[in-house]
């Protein structure tokens, strides 16, 4: 099951992370967010989105994990921020497979392509950003019937 959305632009981007925020953090098994898209794309922008949007956030500076790896960020659930860029061909560290197995916490990956896909897991939100002529196109592809859930709440009525 997925979901195509066209994104205009940076708000759009922010309003759709605080929109999944709102429903995975009400979720007691919430999907992790695998997200792939180039460089610039709003990979980026939507956790700060999503993230800000959450109780505890005004002790979280949102910002790419490219030279860490990884960030926490104490908000209530607590997120797991990963970015595998600088991964590219070998495998994470098992703090990123602690975070996917810990339900206390949303786990988000940038450049999940990195990965290899077996190694994904099971119960995911899969956004895929693509360029189009004005602002990017987004599909979000579920994996898993928590991860539809969140399809289908965030389908236009």
């Amino acid at each position: 099951m997925s979901l195509t959305l066209h994104l205009p632009d940076s708000d759009a981007t922010v309003a759709l992370g605080r929109a999944l925020a709102s429903i995975l953090s009400r979720m007691d098994a919430p999907p992790a967010l695998l997200l792939q898209g180039e460089l610039g794309s709003g990979k980026t922008t939507l956790v700060r989105g999503f993230v800000e949007s959450l109780p505890g956030a005004e002790a979280a500076e949102v910002s790419s994990p490219s030279f860490n790896i990884c960030n926490l960020y104490p908000t209530s659930p607590g997120v797991a921020h990963f970015d595998l860029y600088r991964l590219e061909g070998m495998p994470p560290d098992d703090a990123l497979f602690d975070s996917l197995e810990d339900p206390d916490t949303i786990t988000v990956v940038e450049w999940i392509q990195f990965l290899p896909r077996e190694m994904w897991p099971d119960q995911a939100l899969f956004l895929e950003w693509t360029p189009s002529d004005t602002g990017r196109s987004l599909v979000l592809h579920a994996m898993g019937g928590a991860a539809r859930d969140v399809v289908d709440a965030l389908r236009p009525e």
